[in-house]
């Protein structure tokens, strides 16, 4: 179902007012030219603190997630239908994996999907299965993971678990301390 965004603006690297965003997104190894990212530099309070990430499927915007750059909670704020599959409109037809993570700046370091959460319903399952190639799970290195291991196995889906040093527990940290081609 069709959703509107929060108004918002493009993120600009040549926007001096931008650079804590640009900064914050370079910093996750993250190509802005590979996302519309928005900004809302000018909301109050809290609010112009974030990075809206824009949902779409089928090339419509289903949903979004705000990433507030402060450290207060929650990190996110999403507006999610059930069964999405973040980063589905940005699998290639010539793919011949998908590589399906937790979190969204995990997924769009290697140009993969994310579930946004630490399992995987049935809609999301079905969806990934019309992609028609092989779906490796990279579950986070840490309790939640191995709640998606579980049900990963279940549905016939491939899992890996990396060897990362300590201190790495997700993609995006490994994208960050080894790159992306190593990480993948």
């Amino acid at each position: 179902k069709e959703q509107k965004l929060p108004p918002g603006e493009l993120i600009d690297p040549n926007n001096p007012k931008h650079k804590k965003y640009v900064d914050y997104l370079h910093g996750r190894k993250i190509n802005l030219s590979d996302y519309p990212f928005l900004i809302t530099p000018n909301d109050e309070g809290r609010m112009a603190t974030r990075i809206v990430v824009p949902y779409t499927y089928n090339n419509k915007i289903v949903g979004n997630t705000s990433r507030f750059l402060d450290d207060r909670t929650p990190k996110y704020l999403n507006v999610q239908q059930p069964g999405y599959v973040f980063g589905y409109d940005l699998q290639k037809p010539n793919y011949e994996v998908c590589v399906v993570v937790e979190g969204i700046f995990d997924a769009l370091s290697i140009n993969g999907c994310a579930l946004t959460h630490d399992t995987i319903n049935e809609k999301q399952a079905n969806l990934l299965r019309k992609l028609d190639r092989r779906i490796i799970v990279v579950p986070d290195l840490d309790k939640t993971g191995l709640t998606i291991i579980d049900r990963a196995l279940e549905l016939g889906f491939q899992v890996s678990i990396p060897n990362w040093e300590i201190g790495i527990k997700d993609t995006n940290d490994a994208v960050r301390k080894y790159g992306k081609l190593p990480t993948l």
